[in-house]
């Protein structure tokens, strides 16, 4: 597993004015949880953070937050628990952490990566079908995979990959149903054709029946006495 560091501070800005602020600095609040322990409060530079979640899938990442000038204290090892992003900058706003054990399994979920071409959409015209993009696993945080590569260049038109078809390390236990379909090669969408009209034929267009139209009583009566008259 590839060690990642991340380094943050201690933040003492708390409050929504104080932590607005602190983005406006140019850092992320995040708080640290641990079980038994009250959440701890950090921030991290929002450059250090996007520079690292354009590199990797944090969610499924062990990462080990070093306090800056802390020499004495460990790095945390930490899971991302939950990343709130800014709905309109797409930036991310905070992030909450939970620290783990590394001799202690945990259960995450492990992206799915295909790898080449099938035959059934290179030759065939058919399309790859992408139904699980995730694989949940239990391990020990050490031994986490990046990614799940499934090698998907020999599946022609009607083939799919299964859970139970993927070979897993002995010390990874899956979770999803051995069942389950992960990746499959649908055939392409016929398009349908209207079938021509048939020569001689004459298209009949509906006939439109029109809605008698009421007359209001008073102006029913109007009409009859007017007709009297003229008579």
């Amino acid at each position: 597993m590839e060690e990642i560091i991340l380094e943050v501070e201690p933040r003492e800005e708390l409050g929504k004015s104080k932590v607005k602020d602190l983005r406006t600095g140019g850092f992320v609040p995040a708080v640290v949880y641990a079980e038994g322990k009250p959440g701890l409060p950090i921030k991290i530079s929002h450059t250090q953070l996007m520079r690292l979640a354009h590199q990797h899938r944090l969610e499924s990442m062990v990462i080990n937050l070093k306090v800056k000038d802390d020499k004495k204290q460990k790095p945390k090892a930490c899971l991302i628990k939950e990343i709130q992003y800014d709905p309109v900058k797409g930036n991310i706003i905070h992030v909450d952490f939970n620290e783990i054990s590394l001799t202690r399994a945990i259960k995450v979920n492990v992206p799915v990566v295909a790898k080449g071409e099938p035959i059934g959409a290179k030759l065939e015209g058919g399309s790859l079908e992408h139904i699980l993009w995730e694989i949940e696993v239990e391990c020990l945080p050490t031994d986490i995979p990046k990614e799940i590569a499934i090698d998907v260049s020999q599946l022609k038109i009607g083939d799919a990959i299964h859970i139970k078809d993927i070979t897993f390390a002995d010390n990874i236990k899956v979770l999803n149903d051995p069942g389950a379909i992960v990746l499959s090669v649908a055939a392409p969408i016929k398009e349908e054709v209207a079938a021509a009209p048939v020569e001689g034929e004459e298209q009949l267009e509906p006939e439109v029946i029109k809605e008698k139209k009421e007359v209001p009583a008073e102006e029913g009566k109007e009409e009859e006495e007017k007709e009297k008259k003229e008579k």
